[in-house]
């Protein structure tokens, strides 16, 4: 996160609070090319296609307001309850095309924007234990930071991935998800296929 949310707190900007009671610090980097040379390169994760959905009525569920003292963010209560309702549906219109309909079949690597979040999507899904516990880890160890977490969870699952000696940088699995959560409430949802 940005040090422009880094402030004394205020009884009266609780959006101050929130920002820095929440969100982390970290930065990531990844590489992203198209038709590598698998003779001399070795893709981890392939991006095969992706989506966004501005959630309904959600105009005001996550905002970032830059004022005189830097960025105050303000979230809605109901932030992990709108996830709730409408992850199924981003997940159905990414793998629907591919014939996936099984969720416990796929790698995911979610953002860990809150216990709350993951455990909503886990809900839905109907997803074993397991299958959240990278994205958990990274939200246990550094917290919700922002754009980056989605990148953490990746490289720690192609870590883990290595250690274990799993078949592919996805747990094993061919075929994954990465989902992301932004301004308004918009999910990010891309379809990744191991290598």
């Amino acid at each position: 996160m940005l040090t422009s949310t880094f402030r004394k707190p205020s009884e009266i900007e609780v959006g101050i609070l929130v920002g820095q009671a929440l969100f982390g610090d970290g930065a990531a980097a990844l590489i992203v090319g198209s038709d590598p040379d698998t003779l001399i390169e070795r893709p981890l994760f392939q991006l095969i296609s992706a989506d966004q959905m501005f959630i309904p009525d959600s105009e005001n569920a996550v905002e970032g307001h830059v004022c005189e003292m830097g960025l105050v963010v303000n979230l809605a209560k109901n932030v992990p309850n709108l996830i709730f309702e409408y992850i199924e549906k981003c997940m159905v219109e990414a793998f629907g095309p591919l014939g996936i309909n099984d969720w416990n079949s796929l790698f995911f690597i979610v953002h860990p924007g809150g216990r709350a979040i993951l455990d909503q999507i886990e809900a839905k899904l109907s997803l074993k234990k397991e299958k959240l516990e990278v994205s958990r880890h990274v939200l246990r160890e550094y917290g919700n930071i922002v754009s980056s977490c989605v990148f953490f969870v990746m490289d720690e699952m192609r870590k883990r991935s290595f250690k274990e000696e799993k078949a592919t940088t996805g747990e094993g699995l061919e075929w994954g998800v990465l989902l992301g959560f932004g301004p308004g409430l918009t999910v990010e949802t891309v379809v990744l296929r191991s290598q």
